[in-house]
């Protein structure tokens, strides 16, 4: 699965962009996602700490929309 992000800029919230992780929750439910997601994203935060997670959702890879 993949753990789409839109993220903003702490210093201007007004530049944003979408990230995305991937995960190998394929075979298991997308709660499963939701719940491991959890920490995978306070893992990305703390490692990017001047941007902001302002959305974020999991999806199977064969459905990745080109936006969040």
């Amino acid at each position: 699965m993949l753990l789409l992000m839109t993220i903003c800029l702490t210093a201007d919230p007004t530049i944003c962009r979408e990230e995305r992780l991937s995960f190998s929750f394929e075979e298991t439910s997308p709660t499963a996602c939701m719940v491991h997601g959890q920490s995978a994203l306070a893992d990305w935060q703390r490692t990017h700490p001047s941007w902001r997670i302002g959305r974020w959702r999991c999806v199977a890879r064969s459905s990745v929309p080109n936006r969040i």
